[in-house]
Formats: C-alpha cells, sequence, structure tokens
C-alpha cells in the first residue's frame, strides 16, 4: 500500500521529501513486507537531497531539521537483512558525492553519525556490502579538508586519540581484491594530502606506523610472487605465465607509485619510515643477496626480477636517502648481504628459503621478515675486461664473498647471458638518471657522465678551490670535504652505525669494499672496460647492445678521449666481425631488403642512442627476447628465420659501426654512408624484358625474348602453361610467370610475381625436367607490420615464451616442368645469374659503409658543415 501510494505522488518536491520521511519515521520494523518500501525511500531520499543542493535550499533545510541521518541510523539498527546496510551505504555515498555546499557537507559529517556508519558491525562476509562499505569511506575522504577533517576525529589535549576513517580503511589495506586495496590507498592518500598537523603527528604515532612497514611487507611478498612467477615461466613458458606476470609487474609498479604518492603528501617522518622499511624488509634482506653469482646451470630468475626490482624502486620511489643508501649499499662486498639474510633483522630470525606469501602481513609476519635468497648462473664465456670475473666463478660462492656489488653487476656485463648483461645495464642506466642522487656517488660508481665531470671541475676552478683534476680523482680528500664531497660517507657511516634502523655490525656491515677508498678514475675505467668487452662478445643480442650504446654515449658524450688504444683495437675488431657477418647476408636470403632494413635501423638507433632514455623499459628483463641462429624449433632453410637473423646481424652492424664513429669524435651523419642506385645496364633482362625498378605487377606487359616455357599446376589437376623469366633491377628481382599474347609474340601478360631473392632453385634428383624454388614473402614483418598483424602476434606472443611459433610463418613453393633437361638447366642458370646481379649491387653500394676508412673519409667533410650549420647536411654518395 505505501508502495503504490508513493509511486503516485509528485517527485522532486519538498511535500514528496516530507511524506517520505514521515513513511521512514513511522517503521518500527523491517521485515520481507515493507523491506523494498525502505530501500526505495532511501534511494528516493538521495536523489531529492542531490536535486536539493543545486536548485532549492530548502530540501537540505527540511532534512536537517527532521535530522533524517539520524532516521538512517536507527532503520540500521532496526535491519536484519543485508539489502538495507547495501540501499543504506548508497545512499549515503551519493549524497555526499554530489553535495556540492560545504555546509551541507559540515552538517553530514557532525553530530558522530558518520562515525558511527563508519564503525557499524557490518557482515563482511558479504562481498558486496564490503564493497558498498569501502565506496562509502572513499566517499568521505573526497570531501575532508583542513575543516571537515575535524569533524571526524576525537582529540584529548589538542591531540587527535581516535580517527575511526582511517583506522577502519587500512583494515582492508591488503584485501585479496585489488580494488578494496585500490580505494582503501585513495581514502589514506586524501587523508594525507589534507595536511592537518594533528592528524599526520597520530599517523605518524604508535601504533599506526605499522601501516607502513606492512605496507612494505605487503609490496615484499608481491616482490616473491613475482619471482616465482619468472621462475615457472623460464621452466615451462605459455601464454597464462607471461599475462600473469604482466598482471604482476602492473600491481607492483602501482604499488610504487603508492609510495611515492604518501611521500608526496610531505608529512614529517613518512618518507624516512618507509625508507627503513624497503630497506630493512626488501633491499637488504633480499634483493641484494639474490646477486650472488654461482658456477651452476640452476635458472636464474632470482637475479632477473632482483635487477628489475631495484631499477624500479630507484625510478619511482624518489627518496633521495633511499636512492643513495642502495648505491652506498653496492661499495659493500656480496657477503656483507648474504649474511645478513641469514642473520636477525630487529631480533628475529630470517631464513634464507624462497617463500611466496600472499595473506594479509600482521604483526607476526613483518617481524619474522621472511627474506629469500637467491642464486644466479653466470655461463662462461671469453671476456677482455680489466674487471678480473674469473675470481667470482668458483664452488659455494666463496671467491665472491669479498667483491664488491658494483664489481658484481659490471660481471654480469662481461660474463653474463643476455638477461643479465640486460638487467645489469638497466641498473646502471636507472641509477644515471635517478637525480635523487649526488653526483659524488655516481663518481665513486664510475658513471657521473663527462659532461658533468666537466661542469664539476669548472665550478671547483671558479669557486678557488683544488684543481679540478686534484678534485676529481682525490679519494680521501673528497670524502672527508665539506659539500657534495662528503655525501658518500653520510651514507656509509649510516648504514654501518644505524643499528636499529638498517643492519648492525655483527651481521656483516662492519668492513667496506676498498673500491670506495680508491681513485673515482678507477671504477670508471672499469665501467668502460666492461661496456667495451661487452660491443666485443658475439653472445649477446642486438637489442641489450643498444642498451650499452646508450649508456656508453651518456657516459662518454664526446670523444675518444678516455678510451685506450686496447679498447679501440678490440672495437675495431668486433666491428670487423659484424661486417663480414653483414657481407654474408648479401648472399643470404634477403639481400633485396637488406639496404631498406640497414637504413632503417641506422635512424632509429641514431634516434635511441641520442635519446635522453634507455631503449628497452626495466620490465623488458622480465621478457626476453630470442636470439635466432640454430634453434631446433625453426624449420631448416625457412625464410622468416633467416628474415629475423638478418634483422639481427644489421642491428649489430649498425650500433657497432656508429660507435666507431663515436669513439673517434666523428659526426653521426642522418643516413648511412651508401652508394646510391646505378644504372641498368642495356643487355639486362630487366631491360630487355621492358621492366623498371618498380617491378613487375600482374597485368604488365613484358617481353618474353629471354622467357623459357614451362608449366606449372596451382590446384590438383589444373595445368597451366606459361613463360618463365628470372629478373633483376638493382636491389630488387623478381621471378615471373607470363602468358604469352598469341596476337604480339614474343609478348605476354604478367600473371604471377614473386622475389628472386631466397628463392633457392634446385633441379629434382628424379626428374630433371622439374625445378623447385622456395617462394618467400616480399616484406618483413619489421618492414610491413600492418601486413603481418596477425601472425606478428603470435610472433611476439611466441618471443615472450622463448618459442619460435613457425607455423604461422610458412614459405610456399614452387615447382616448374619444363621440356626438356635443356630447358630446365636454362632456367636455373638464369635465376643464379640474376640472383648474382643483386648481390653483387647490394654490395657495391654498401662499400663505403664497410670500409670503415672510407666511411670516417666520408664523414669527414659533413662534420665540418655540422659546425658551421644548423642545418643537416646531406649523406648519401
Amino acid at each position: 500500500m505505501w508502495f503504490s501510494f508513493w509511486r503516485s505522488r509528485d517527485r522532486f518536491t519538498l511535500d514528496h521529501l516530507r511524506y517520505l520521511t514521515d513513511q521512514l519515521a513511522k517503521v518500527q520494523i523491517v521485515n520481507e513486507v515493507n523491506k523494498d518500501f525502505v530501500i526505495e525511500a532511501l534511494r528516493s531520499i538521495a536523489e531529492l537531497i542531490t536535486y536539493g543542493d543545486q536548485h532549492d535550499p530548502s530540501f537540505f533545510e527540511f532534512f536537517m531539521e527532521k535530522q533524517v541521518v539520524a532516521e538512517f541510523v536507527r532503520v540500521l539498527k532496526l535491519s536484519r537483512t543485508v539489502s538495507i546496510p547495501l540501499q543504506l551505504l548508497q545512499t549515503v555515498s551519493i549524497m555526499i558525492q554530489n553535495l556540492r555546499s560545504e555546509h551541507a557537507i559540515y552538517y553530514m559529517f557532525s553530530n558522530e553519525h558518520m562515525n558511527y556508519l563508519i564503525t557499524y558491525s557490518f557482515d563482511f562476509r558479504n562481498e558486496e556490502l564490503l564493497s558498498y562499505y569501502i565506496s562509502f569511506l572513499r566517499a568521505i575522504s573526497g570531501k575532508l579538508n583542513k575543516n571537515t577533517i575535524s569533524l571526524l576525529v576525537k582529540t584529548r589535549n589538542d591531540e587527535v586519540v581516535s580517527f575511526p576513517l582511517y583506522v577502519e580503511a587500512i583494515r582492508f589495506a591488503f584485501h585479496e581484491e585489488n580494488m578494496i586495496r585500490t580505494a582503501v590507498r585513495t581514502v589514506t592518500l586524501n587523508v594525507y594530502h589534507v595536511g592537518d598537523e594533528c592528524v599526520n603527528r597520530y599517523i605518524t604515532s604508535a601504533p599506526h606506523t605499522e601501516y607502513f612497514s606492512n605496507l612494505v611487507s605487503f609490496f615484499r611478498n608481491q616482490c616473491m610472487d613475482l619471482n616465482r612467477l619468472v621462475s615457472e615461466t623460464l621452466k615451462n613458458p605459455g601464454p597464462d605465465s607471461t599475462s600473469a606476470i604482466v598482471a604482476a609487474v602492473d600491481e607492483i609498479e602501482d604499488n610504487l607509485y603508492y609510495f611515492s604518492d604518501v611521500i608526496s603528501a610531505g608529512i614529517p617522518d613518512v618518507g624516512r619510515l618507509i625508507t627503513d622499511s624497503i630497506l630493512m624488509l626488501l633491499i637488504f634482506p633480499m634483493l641484494l643477496p639474490s646477486l650472488r653469482i654461482v658456477d651452476t646451470n640452476d635458472m636464474q630468475s632470482g637475479v632477473v626480477t632482483s635487477l628489475y626490482l631495484l631499477c624500479c624502486i630507484l625510478r619511482i620511489v624518489k627518496i633521495k636517502d633511499l636512492a643513495n643508501t642502495i648505491v652506498a649499499a653496492l661499495f659493500y662486498p656480496l657477503e656483507t648481504f648474504t649474511r645478513f639474510s641469514r642473520g636477525k633483522v630487529n631480533g628475529y630470525i630470517s631464513d634464507r628459503g624462497l617463500t611466496s606469501v600472499s595473506q594479509e602481513p600482521d604483526d607476526d609476519n613483518i617481524a619474522k621478515c621472511n627474506a629469500e635468497c637467491l642464486t644466479v648462473n653466470v655461463p662462461q664465456s671469453s671476456s677482455s675486461s680489466g674487471l678480473d670475473t674469473e675470481s667470482i666463478m668458483s664452488e659455494d660462492n666463496c671467491s665472491s664473498s669479498n667483491l664488491a656489488l658494483r664489481e658484481v653487476l659490471l660481471a654480469y656485463v662481461t660474463k653474463g647471458d643476455d638477461v643479465q648483461v640486460l638487467g645489469s645495464l638497466s641498473v646502471l642506466a636507472t641509477l644515471l638518471q635517478t637525480k635523487e642522487l649526488d653526483e659524488s656517488m655516481l663518481d665513486r660508481l664510475g658513471i657521473l657522465p663527462q659532461r658533468k665531470q666537466h661542469k664539476k671541475q669548472l665550478l671547483q676552478a671558479l669557486v678557488g678551490e683544488a684543481s679540478g683534476e686534484e678534485q676529481l680523482f682525490s679519494s680521501e680528500n673528497s670524502l672527508m670535504r665539506d659539500g657534495s664531497g662528503c655525501e658518500p660517507g653520510v651514507y656509509l657511516e649510516k648504514i654501518k652505525v644505524c643499528s636499529s634502523l638498517f643492519l648492525s655490525e655483527q651481521y656483516g656491515l662492519s668492513f667496506l669494499s676498498s673500491d670506495f677508498l680508491m681513485s673515482p678514475r678507477v671504477p670508471r675505467f672499469q665501467v668502460l672496460d666492461a661496456l667495451v668487452s661487452l660491443f666485443c662478445r658475439s653472445n649477446i643480442s642486438a637489442e641489450t647492445l643498444w642498451d650499452g650504446g646508450w649508456l656508453l654515449r651518456q657516459l662518454l658524450p664526446y670523444s675518444e678521449a678516455e678510451f685506450n688504444i686496447h679498447h679501440l683495437e678490440l672495437l675495431q675488431v668486433s666491428y670487423k666481425n659484424s661486417a663480414t657477418a653483414l657481407v654474408k647476408e648479401v648472399r643470404g636470403f634477403w639481400p633485396d631488403l637488406l639496404i631498406t632494413v640497414l637504413c632503417n635501423e641506422w635512424r632509429k638507433c641514431k634516434r635511441a642512442m641520442e635519446s635522453s632514455y634507455p631503449p628497452k623499459e626495466p620490465k623488458c628483463i622480465l621478457f626476453p627476447s630470442q636470439m635466432l641462429s640454430s634453434e631446433e624449433d625453426i624449420p631448416e632453410g625457412s625464410s622468416f628465420a633467416a628474415g629475423e637473423k638478418m634483422h639481427e646481424v644489421v642491428k649489430v652492424f649498425v650500433v657497432l659501426h656508429q660507435l666507431q664513429i663515436f669513439t673517434l669524435g666523428r659526426y653521426l651523419p642522418e643516413k648511412p654512408l651508401i652508394y646510391p642506385p646505378g644504372d641498368l645496364p642495356a643487355n639486362s633482362r630487366a631491360q630487355t624484358s621492358g621492366l623498371d625498378v618498380s617491378g613487375p605487377k600482374p597485368g604488365t606487359e613484358v617481353s618474353l625474348v629471354s622467357a623459357v616455357p614451362c608449366r606449372i599446376a596451382f590446384e590438383r589437376g589444373k595445368e597451366r602453361h606459361f613463360c618463365f623469366l628470372a629478373i633483376s633491377a638493382g636491389t630488387s628481382g623478381w621471378l615471373v610467370l607470363a602468358e604469352e599474347l598469341p596476337l604480339k609474340k614474343p609478348y605476354g601478360v604478367v600473371r604471377v610475381a614473386a622475389p628472386l631473392a631466397g628463392c633457392n632453385p634446385r633441379i629434382d634428383d628424379k626428374h630433371p625436367r622439374w625445378l623447385h624454388m622456395r617462394i618467400r614473402p616480399s616484406s618483413l614483418p619489421v618492414l610491413d607490420p600492418a601486413k603481418f598483424n596477425a601472425h606478428a602476434h603470435a610472433h611476439a606472443h611466441a618471443h615472450a615464451h622463448g618459442k619460435l611459433k613457425t607455423k604461422a610463418f610458412v614459405d610456399g613453393r614452387w615447382t616448374l616442368a619444363f621440356r626438356d633437361e635443356e630447358s630446365c638447366k636454362s632456367a636455373l642458370s638464369m635465376i643464379l645469374e640474376e640472383i648474382n646481379f643483386l648481390s653483387d649491387e647490394v654490395h657495391r653500394r654498401l662499400k663505403p659503409l664497410l670500409n670503415l676508412e672510407t666511411a670516417l673519409d666520408l664523414s669527414g667533410p659533413e662534420e665540418e658543415d655540422s659546425s658551421s650549420h644548423s642545418t643537416t647536411p646531406p649523406n648519401s654518395v
């Protein structure tokens, strides 16, 4: 009866609001009979109050006069069904979110009604109810300011003693549902950014400070879960595991951005609390010990995950003390942190096993601090670095105990596999870009960019201090002198003596590697040695070499001043090897696209080397690409595999060539220095057939003077007669099947055309009149991603799992039948001759690039021009 009568009334009037509140006041019990009316009344009141707030103030005046919020609370107490609390929370949330009047918000937050609803014992076993409750808390937090927040706290002697909104919200900070966790973080950030000093003191007092250590502990568990996923993916690649890693990475980065947002609120001591927790619960007991090196064939997920996390933390959580303390820790021997991983954290024993904990962290979980310590395999390979990496590889990890962590990172560069190299380069690049790091710390690591060194020397000379050379290479003085030079000592001392925050001497941080006391020139040369050694390695992917090239350009942006003769000789040998590999590709499957790929990669590499950011993000180390060479999954002779290999060879050649130009201080041209296309010989088949460099298209008329008649069946039982031609024009070439024009001999019309290069012609062993040919695509996915869109998705997906799904890339086959053996041999000879013409033209155009001295001589005048003109000079010969 109530429901039908209410529906007939005029809505959006004060009378209707009065009617609803009167009927709600009459409710003495909520049961199955009247619960629908109560729910609809609550919903409609919210709608009316929102309308009145924007159109008629008398609505809210009536709402206050009748104390409708108190009626809401009374109805909630009467309810025994979950539907009423659901609607009530939604009603209040909608009202708070949509009220614009500050006076209305002030009223809603007064009289302790909101705090009553916040602390009410809802049955959160109902997931929908919990979701509505968290939305309710978020709605309240969205209206907080220095005036309204005082209505939601209780004080005693001007100090906050109770803040239900904050306390109840963080109860669900580690809920298994991501949406709940995100909403709670929104609530906390809204509280932090109010900037109320009393509330801030409450937040940073015991026991509420446990929230920040709990945050880091929860984050630590997520890091351990990520490590488990990476390990499983290395062992058993699959689409599900890769998508799980992507989701885990997103969660981890979201957590770090939340840390950053919390710190940006500027609450005193919060930055220190988060810094201390990250160091004590994550960096010291888990990440740094995971960088151990042992000579085994075990999985390497520990170092991969640790290197990624170090990059992530430094890149997102911008705390000066945190960044500088992490860097200071890199000067300690590795054994320092492996001891810590076996010791105690604040009096509690930590274990060394890999654990994966997903539950909500409680006080016991935080205190126990289950540490993770992983081992890493580094394969043996030759290296030219001056770093003594051989001493790292021995039984039980004993030989690396006195090796500083910064040297471990360099050991990965010189001896690690592709993923470890990329991870180590990512850490060094991240450190280089971390603005919170003191330049003196970068100098001690050996990665202070040359331009900053010059600036530092100039400033020192201007203020009348010691000479730039003395300042730069004085070790003890720079550590003790006032100013930026004393900063490293500050952070080292912080690690050693602040046992209450980090580690005590009994756990291994009582001694410092001699690296830190040496001249900054030594670690700089060690870094340079490692990078030069990297470019001499043949088992490293081109993409990783590009990252190494970017780092080298950042450190030495001007010339070869810091390269010694040994460095230059090694780089030249490596360059010549890459040039030899490139020349082999001239006779390979894809010579017709070699110059196009090379020009594209030249531009990309130049742009990558000159960028302010490294070519790849740190997360890429979790999804390593595979180098294609002789994998068993690739069908023998696959043109797609050959195309990927050619692309890799070109990228290696390009980065090494550009480094050669860079090391000699020459101008790097916009385009590779190659010869322009040459004129076609008058007697070439392309000329006699009437074709140009644009190539044959179906329907094009051609001369068949040099053609050989043949038969082919594109469908079973349907044999067709054609005239076969092999034609090359410059760096392009085609296999042509044309139909003769009976009324216009010797001309015909092109019906089918395929690429000449990579056709691999072969006469059948049993049928000497049959000629077999491979028909590869006219382009590569790297050049025409739109055309290969569907295939590219499968290809990239397979790469993420370490396997190449070659079924998506299958070459075609032609078998031509000729009238006699001589005709078949003539066709074969024509194909081979035209392939040679094509390859010779490609080689001719590449000659100035393959001859380093010629290339440098050709770039010389442009270097001079570039110094006096702002425009880019022409680059092609």
